[in-house]
Parts: C-alpha cells; sequence; structure tokens
C-alpha cells in the first residue's frame, strides 16, 4: 500500500525503508500540511515502534486484574495528510475485561520530559464490541482517538506489515533475529511506562504459507503482559536471493498471542494429574492476520 505520507522504496534495489510525512489522525491537523514528495531518511523501527507501543490494562469479572501490550499503526484516510489510529492486541488480553472501558496507558511529554498518561479506552458501546476480532487468529483491531499531546510522532505503516510474498522476497527463515516489545509481568523500561525491548530467534519452520502455518515460535523467554506485543525484524546489510544487500531490511513479522508449554500427565493408582513445563518459546500470530483484521474495520473516512 502506497500513500503520499507513507512512501516505501528500495534500497540496492530490493531493501525496505520507510519515510513518514507529518500527519493528522481523524479530525487533527498535522503540523506541516504538506506531506514530503520524496524518502529523507530511513526509518528507525525500533523507536517508532517504542513510541507508539503501550499497556493496556482492566479488570475481569472476578475483579482480578488483566494486562497485556498493544500497540498502534496508521490506517490512511482519502485525504493524505490524515490517518485513522488504530490499535492492534492479542484477543484474550481484551476480551475479558468487563466494562465498556479499558485503560490504555499512553504517554506525553511535560517540561520536555515523558510521562505516563492513563486514559479511558472505549471497548464496547452497550454491551457490543467496538473492536473487529480476526475469525481465526488471536488478533482483534480497534479504531482509537488519542490525545494531541500523546500522539506518537511517526506510525508504523501498515505497509511494512509482512505477508507471504514479503516473507518470500526477503529469505525470512529460522535463526533470523527479531525483536519483540511488552510489559512481561506488567515491567516498564523507564517511569514513563515505555515497554521493555527483548530479542531472539525465530524458531520454527515452515513460515509459508501462513493459511496454514497460521504461528510460529519464537525463542525468547515470554511472561504474562507479553501478549499482544509486535515482533519484528530490522535486519542490517542482510543476506537473501543469493547476495548480500546493502541496507536495512524491515518489516513487522506478527504479535505475541501465546507461550509454548509442554504438558506432562503423571499417573497414579487412584489419581492423576497434569504438570506444565514453559519452553521459553512464544508462538506468535503472523502479521497477515493484523492486515486482514484492519480491513474488517469500516472505511476510516466513514467510521464514527
Amino acid at each position: 500500500m502506497k500513500t503520499k505520507s507513507v512512501m516505501l522504496h528500495r534500497l540496492t534495489g530490493l531493501v525496505l525503508s520507510v519515510v513518514l510525512g507529518a500527519i493528522a489522525v481523524g479530525g487533527w491537523q498535522p503540523q506541516q500540511p504538506t506531506p514530503p514528495q520524496q524518502p529523507a531518511q530511513q526509518t528507525e523501527l525500533n523507536t517508532i515502534l517504542m513510541e507508539s507501543t503501550f499497556r493496556i490494562e482492566g479488570k475481569n469479572a472476578k475483579g482480578e486484574p488483566v494486562y497485556g501490550t498493544s500497540f498502534l499503526l496508521g490506517r490512511p484516510m482519502k485525504d493524505p495528510s490524515k490517518l485513522r489510529f488504530v490499535l492492534i492486541t492479542a484477543a484474550h488480553v481484551v476480551e475479558p475485561i468487563v466494562g465498556d472501558n479499558a485503560v490504555l496507558v499512553l504517554r506525553h511529554r511535560v517540561s520536555g520530559r515523558w510521562e505516563r498518561f492513563p486514559v479511558a479506552l472505549p471497548i464496547r458501546s452497550n454491551n457490543e464490541p467496538l473492536y473487529v476480532r480476526h475469525a481465526v487468529a488471536d488478533i482483534i483491531a480497534l479504531y482509537v482517538r488519542i490525545p494531541q499531546d500523546a500522539v506518537p510522532q511517526t506510525l508504523l505503516p501498515s505497509a511494512l506489515l509482512a505477508d507471504d510474498k514479503i516473507l518470500a522476497e526477503y529469505g525470512v527463515h529460522p535463526g533470523d533475529e527479531a525483536m519483540c516489545l511488552g510489559f512481561p509481568l506488567g515491567a516498564v523500561s523507564s517511569e514513563a511506562g515505555f515497554p521493555v525491548l527483548r530479542s531472539g530467534k525465530i524458531a520454527s519452520y515452515p513460515l509459508i504459507p501462513t493459511d496454514e502455518t497460521k504461528t510460529f515460535l519464537y525463542d525468547f523467554p515470554v511472561f504474562q503482559g507479553n501478549s499482544g506485543g509486535p515482533v519484528y525484524m530490522t535486519s542490517p546489510n542482510r543476506v537473501y536471493g543469493g547476495a548480500t544487500h546493502v541496507g536495512v531490511t524491515q518489516m513487522l513479522l506478527g504479535i505475541v498471542i501465546q507461550e509454548e508449554f509442554v504438558t506432562q500427565s503423571i499417573k497414579e493408582l487412584y489419581s492423576s494429574t497434569e504438570r506444565r513445563y514453559p519452553l521459553g518459546l512464544a508462538i506468535v500470530a503472523h502479521a497477515k492476520f493484523v492486515q486482514e483484521a484492519i480491513a474488517m474495520l469500516p472505511d476510516p473516512d466513514v467510521a464514527k
């Protein structure tokens, strides 16, 4: 997908990089109304995702805390200077939260310093979900409005969501290093509430076709609170297609939806028990399903 505010180009013919122009979200006016027409610099994906990944929290029917990770993307509107904010997270993070609102822990700058800025996040209206849930993947998408002083400076464009074609073209394979942002056991990386950045390797095969595989294993210690976190690649001087390509290959690979366990059944004469052993692996839903969830949302120009 190409827009005037999200422009893709290739370094050495094949390496992805992205430049975002100034944008407006919903009805807000951009600081610079005219997006640049030529790429100015390569996107620094780690910082973009760090600034647009947030903790989401609430309480379940038992009054117990529920929390996880969410992140924002921009969905283009007809006006090329405007985007709609789309919140992405795991369905099992939001669905147990009771009531019409969750809490989204945003951040804003106060006197030049980042501070936490929790806001109410409408997830239902009259008990009807405001989000869409993917039919087969544990993913939801939701249009959100963000207060002006908490708007991230740059958003991840949906063009960086890796589908089967991108995974094949850039030779994504087991052993590739990937990064993940999240809030393991609610932990944050700073007082301002930024997520924790971790890394690991793609740990399963095959990756495609994603309609059949649906998920892949990712080798990193996963905890409650990591669900919904973006898993992405930023790979310099990547080797694929039988050659080394100078530049940085960047893409969103998917989102964390589950921790992988092995279950052992122990049978005794009059009873049996089961024990679960964590493997230090995350189950990641492919980014293609994020694309499909976004496509399920109403047209961004007519949605309320």
